[in-house]
C-alpha cells in the first residue's frame, strides 16, 4: 500500500540521526539506542505532534521521557534481582590511565559516566547543537539549569579525561 508522506513525517526521517545519536548518548549501547529510537518513532506516529511543536525537540523530549520510564523499569527489575541475590560479591574495578588524545570511544566512554543530567545536556548543546533555550524546553528545566549543568559536565569530562587535574576540596 503506498501513500505518500506528509511533511511531518518526512520531517520526522530526516531527523532520525539525530534521534539516534540522542538515544545512544541516552542508552549507552546500540541496542539500547535502537530500541529506544524505534518506541520514539512509535509514539510520536502513534500520538502525532502537536501543531505548534518543532519536530526536532518535541521527538528528543519523547525520547528522553521514554529512556527515563526505561531506567525506572530496568531499577525496578534490577532491585529484585538484587534482593534475591544479596549474596552475591561486587566486582572490582581496574584504574586505566589517559594517553594522549582522547578518541571517540574514550569521549563516549568518560560521557557514559556522568550523571544523566549532566550527560543529557551535554549532548544536546555540544553534540546536537541545541541552542540553552532548546534544551531547556527539550528537558523542561531553566535555561540557566541548562548552563549550570553544562559546565559541570565539561569540567568532569576534563578531569575523567585526565586532561587537568580534579580540584581540591
Amino acid at each position: 500500500m503506498d501513500r505518500i508522506l506528509d511533511n511531518r513525517q518526512q520531517e520526522l526521517l530526516g531527523i532520525l540521526p539525530n534521534l539516534r545519536r540522542f538515544a545512544l548518548s541516552l542508552a549507552g549501547s546500540l541496542a539500547d539506542a535502537d530500541d529506544l529510537l524505534q518506541s520514539t518513532v512509535e509514539r510520536v506516529l502513534e500520538r502525532g505532534l502537536p501543531d505548534d511543536a518543532a519536530v526536532l525537540p518535541w521527538c528528543l523530549k519523547v525520547c528522553r521521557n521514554l529512556w527515563i520510564d526505561e531506567v525506572r523499569h530496568r531499577k525496578v527489575r534490577r532491585d529484585a534481582g538484587d534482593a534475591i541475590a544479596a549474596t552475591s560479591e561486587s566486582s572490582t574495578s581496574g584504574e586505566r590511565e589517559v594517553l594522549g588524545e582522547l578518541t571517540l570511544r574514550e569521549v563516549q566512554q568518560v560521557m557514559a559516566t556522568l550523571p544523566e543530567e549532566q550527560g543529557a545536556v551535554l549532548e544536546l548543546v555540544a553534540v546536537e547543537g541545541c541552542s540553552y533555550k532548546e534544551a531547556a524546553e527539550v528537558l523542561g528545566i531553566p535555561a540557566g539549569t541548562v548552563m549550570s549543568r553544562l559546565a559541570r559536565a565539561r569540567k568532569a569530562l576534563l578531569v575523567k579525561s585526565g586532561m587537568t587535574a580534579a580540584p581540591a576540596h
